[in-house]
């Protein structure tokens, strides 16, 4: 155990721990879909219904300056925690797949016939699925990396895919299911080096890790707020600058326009050009809150306290007989995607949810690395800064009792 990372003190912070599932104290392994939410956060958005409900950035009384403010200071909060240049690279949207969305509709837009983009054999849906739509109205070829058996990516594939044909690479920067923590930085070095942008799906990067983007070098930087301990329905889109000015709205509406007639309509400045309507403004600030939990616990604790109990629990799985792990790169995040001999990974969920512990079970919303695996899904354990190795010394136990019914 770490020292002086006081879990126990986490833990406080987040009441739904205390919950009971099936009799039995909830141990709370699905960290890699959603993260659970501090006091903190939960009291930020009561107050903000209770005192400063108005829309923002569209009224002189004091309502909508006080919701204008906070929202605005939760932008700058993001701007300084993944060190943009200005608060006008930072783009709120309604989570990952929607500023995927965005990159993929706007930017997309000046894609044509012939021109190739680079993904990897471990992208989320997210990352697949909106350049797929795209190939409905231009014919663009996508080329995937592959991975190795300890589930890397084969970097040398991964040079040779560039031609003079490619526009964009995209790629994760933590896998949802092998946790392998890809090298983004010589990712994005070698696709400059050939004048292609870079996005990189942070989703899963930002619970357990502080981006740096311009250390990064990449052009574009997605990440959701419901994954870092905040709100549901809270985006993030960084880009920059240069490429978002030259970039057309991806929805129109109210909020990011200058002039309007039936003749003729310009657009808002950075950020709002890409905001049409009302955000989820009370969301957006509450989300400063989260970062100010992940700030004060600190993210070098958490991920190093994440890595203890990545490698303690990997080591009790591997003496459960017919286990089987995917993904084992030596740099990876806390989480552990197995499977237990020829039982049904929903099976294996489904009891083990009636012991109190909650994994995830299935695809992962990753189907083509799952059929690269081999398997129809696995069951999935993955760590925030408030689980314990009580809790994973119980998460084995359990397991230990539902082998022998499945095997």
């Amino acid at each position: 155990m770490m020292a002086g990372f006081d879990v126990e003190k986490i833990r406080k912070k987040f009441p739904i721990l205390l919950r009971q599932v099936g009799g039995k104290g909830l141990i709370y392994l699905d960290n890699t879909a959603t993260s659970q939410t501090p006091v903190s956060v939960v009291d930020e958005i009561d107050y903000l219904y209770e005192n400063t409900k108005a829309n923002v950035h569209r009224g002189v009384h004091t309502l909508s300056q006080e919701a204008t403010d906070r929202q605005e200071h939760t932008r700058r909060r993001v701007q300084g925690w993944i060190n943009a240049r200005s608060f006008e690279e930072i783009i709120f949207t309604r989570g990952t797949t929607e500023a995927i969305n965005l990159v993929a509709s706007s930017f997309g837009d000046r894609f044509k016939d012939g021109d190739e983009i680079i993904l990897t054999v471990m992208e989320h849906h997210a990352n697949i699925v909106p350049w797929q739509l795209l190939q409905r109205h231009k014919n663009i070829k996508l080329r995937v990396v592959d991975i190795n058996d300890r589930g890397e990516l084969d970097l040398e594939q991964y040079r040779s895919l560039f031609t003079p044909h490619t526009v964009l690479a995209s790629f994760t920067h933590i896998s949802n299911v092998l946790g392998t923590v890809n090298p983004v930085k010589e990712m994005t070095e070698i696709a400059h080096s050939h004048g292609v942008p870079v996005l990189i799906d942070g989703a899963q990067a930002s619970p357990h890790l502080r981006p740096d983007v311009q250390d990064i070098g990449c052009d574009f930087y997605v990440f959701s707020s419901h994954k870092m301990y905040g709100p549901t329905g809270v985006g993030v889109l960084y880009g920059r600058k240069e490429l978002l000015e030259s970039m057309p709205p991806y929805q129109g509406g109210g909020e990011m326009i200058k002039h309007v007639s039936f003749e003729h309509t310009t657009f808002a400045d950075l950020p709002f050009k890409f905001e049409a309507g009302t955000p989820d403004f009370i969301g957006i600030a509450a989300f400063a809150k989260a970062i100010d939990f992940i700030e004060e616990t600190g993210i070098d604790n958490i991920r190093l306290h994440e890595e203890e109990l990545l490698h303690y629990t990997t080591e009790k799985l591997l003496e459960i007989p017919g286990i089987k792990i995917y993904g084992t790169a030596p740099d990876k995040a806390a989480v552990i995607s197995f499977n237990i001999g020829e039982a049904h990974n929903y099976d294996v969920g489904f009891l083990l949810d009636k012991m109190g512990v909650a994994v995830r079970t299935g695809h992962h919303c990753a189907q083509p690395l799952m059929e690269r695996l081999g398997v129809p899904g696995t069951v999935r354990a993955s760590f925030a800064a408030y689980n314990t190795f009580d809790e994973a010394d119980r998460f084995i136990e359990a397991l230990k009792r539902v082998a022998p019914m499945l095997m």
